[in-house]
């Protein structure tokens, strides 16, 4: 606990954090430095997972230790990774590809950064340069859009700010930008109005719309919103589970964009290999790992996840998958098994309690 800067909670005698003011970022990041070596030293086969450090923090850190031990942070990563999955099977149901899609984040947080980041490695992996894969996406937050004459941004965001007007009228941007695809990482709720959307569908035939903020009052807009306000014609996925919408005899199914998908098959590609690194392109081959996982009738109704009935499966091709690009890129610590999928699923955790089963049968009788 590193102590709060809320004057409420510090005087709150019911406040269960340690009642002290927060360290300064440059004696905070010493203490995380002393941490991360010890254990490093204690443990030098474990991965250290970065949880709930906030927005610039959680980019610095990550890219503060990445190059140097097994690091890896699940809200900027993971979230990054399952989205971009999102993404490959949007422009497969368009009958696109990725390099031929605009972005316009809302958001431009941790999370909103981490994807695009993401994005423009996977662009880049395809053989697009990194200016070119940043120029496809521009970003949208409280003071509207990332712009160079701003003068409040952060250091990773800046790849994102590109020569515009500034404005701070999100529907002026989407008109203006003509993005294929906008992402919600807002954090609020109903932030894509009906505006928002009509204006999407003016300028695609098949607008992507990912309201990814959770929880559920807190997304962006309604898998319902979306599909009535485009006519049907929006793919749709959202931060949390919703049901099925049947509009003018139609079904459509939207697609949870939730980190279960990869954060558990990454975590079990990471520790089956004891690999040395965690890298970008882990979360790429999981992202495509995911995508592929889902049928082509699946797709035609809108939905852009595998299934979650399957999740076990899912995880284990993908971890699959992602352990091998660890032992094809020499990071791995362990030998190199002869079957992936049969050496994930020795790893997998069975919560079985056969013994204690028996003994207790065996009394009974």
């Amino acid at each position: 606990d590193a102590g709060t800067n809320n004057e409420q909670y510090l005087h709150d005698p019911l406040y269960l954090g340690m009642r002290k003011t927060r360290p300064s970022t440059e004696e905070l990041y010493s203490f995380v430095d002393e941490f991360v070596e010890a254990v490093q030293q204690v443990f030098p086969k474990c991965c250290i997972h970065f949880e709930d450090w906030t927005g610039v923090d959680a980019v610095h850190l990550l890219e503060r230790y990445r190059n140097k031990y097994c690091v890896y942070n699940d809200d900027v990563q993971g979230t990054a990774g399952i989205t971009l999955a999102g993404m490959i099977n949007a422009a497969k149901v368009k009958g696109a590809k990725l390099r031929d899609e605009k972005y316009l984040f809302l958001g431009a947080g941790s999370a909103g950064i981490g994807l695009a980041n993401l994005l423009c490695s996977a662009l880049v992996a395809q053989g697009m340069a990194l200016k070119e894969a940043q120029s496809r996406v521009y970003m949208f937050d409280i003071n509207g859009l990332l712009e160079p004459t701003r003068t409040d941004l952060v250091d990773f965001q800046k790849p994102y700010a590109h020569k515009h007007a500034p404005t701070r009228d999100f529907v002026a941007a989407i008109e203006s930008i003509k993005p294929t695809t906008i992402i919600g990482v807002s954090t609020i709720g109903g932030a894509f109005t009906k505006a928002v959307i009509e204006a999407m569908s003016r300028i695609n035939e098949r607008p992507v719309v990912l309201a990814l903020s959770n929880p559920t009052e807190h997304a962006e807009c309604t898998p319902e919103q979306a599909y009535s306000w485009s006519n049907g014609k929006a793919i749709y996925a959202a931060g949390v589970q919703f049901p099925p919408v049947h509009l003018n005899g139609q079904t459509f199914v939207p697609g949870q964009a939730n980190n279960f998908y990869i954060f558990p098959a990454v975590g079990m590609a990471i520790y089956a290999t004891q690999a040395a690194r965690v890298t970008d392109e882990m979360f790429i081959e999981a992202a495509a790992a995911v995508a592929d996982q889902v049928q082509p009738d699946l797709l035609k109704q809108g939905l852009l996840y595998p299934l979650q009935a399957n999740i076990l499966e899912t995880e284990i091709q993908t971890a699959a998958r992602v352990a091998k690009l660890v032992f094809d890129s020499g990071l791995a610590r362990v030998p190199r098994p002869a079957d992936m999928v049969a050496f994930i699923r020795s790893h997998v955790y069975k919560p079985e309690y056969a013994a204690l089963a028996t003994t207790t049968a065996a009394q009974a009788a």
